[in-house]
């Protein structure tokens, strides 16, 4: 089993990274192999309702966004990390989900997924926020911990200083852990996921 984690900061081994790290410790721990996706710091196109994404079966900005999607098709779960910005995560978190949950939704529908931020003070809750209806909308479990999802400082090695950041991170990582097992055990024993109907949505498939 596989987990991709998206570090959405402009700085590729920062306060972001250092949390996801943490939670690829505690996968590792679990037999779990992770991978972090660095999103990069060069401007990504924003989703301009072309739609051709319905006949392409990707975005028609051949991106990381496809290149994500990709990768996403094989994995199990995911994890979303951002610094906040004005109590909000990065403008190229939203840009890169907006169009990655639009084009290739089915990719990541029904796997687990977190959402996980660095602040130097506040804005995580808000933030979370955003994150997580993603997620609830494309009928993924939301993978909690034993507090909100976020570590603290200015630079990584504040992050390293924040050891019940890193704890909750690490529990996350456990949690995740926990949770794919719990799925990969039900699908041998022959439960999968339902099939629902979609009667109505924005997204296309």
């Amino acid at each position: 089993m596989k987990v991709l984690m998206v570090n959405s900061s402009s700085h590729k081994e920062g306060c972001t990274y250092t949390a996801l790290a943490e939670i690829g410790r505690a996968l590792k721990e679990e037999g779990i192999s992770s991978e972090i996706f660095f999103l990069g710091n060069e401007a990504m196109p924003d989703c301009v309702a072309c739609r051709r994404c319905s006949d392409l079966g990707r975005c028609v900005f051949d991106d990381d966004v496809n290149k994500f999607a990709r990768m996403a098709r094989e994995a199990d779960g995911f994890v979303f990390g951002s610094p906040v910005y004005y109590a909000h995560p990065t403008g190229r978190l939203i840009t890169f989900m907006d169009r990655l949950f639009y084009s290739s939704g089915d990719a990541l529908e029904f796997k687990p997924a977190a959402a996980v931020f660095s602040a130097r003070r506040n804005g995580q809750v808000c933030s979370m926020d955003v994150i997580n209806k993603y997620f609830s909308i494309n009928q993924m479990p939301i993978v909690s911990s034993t507090y909100w999802n976020h570590v603290f400082g200015a630079a990584a090695s504040e992050v390293a200083e924040d050891i019940e950041g890193l704890n909750t991170m690490y529990n996350l990582g456990k949690n995740m852990a926990w949770m794919l097992k719990l799925i990969e055990l039900g699908k041998r024993n022959g439960l999968d996921h339902p099939e629902n109907t979609h009667l109505f949505t924005n997204f296309t498939r």
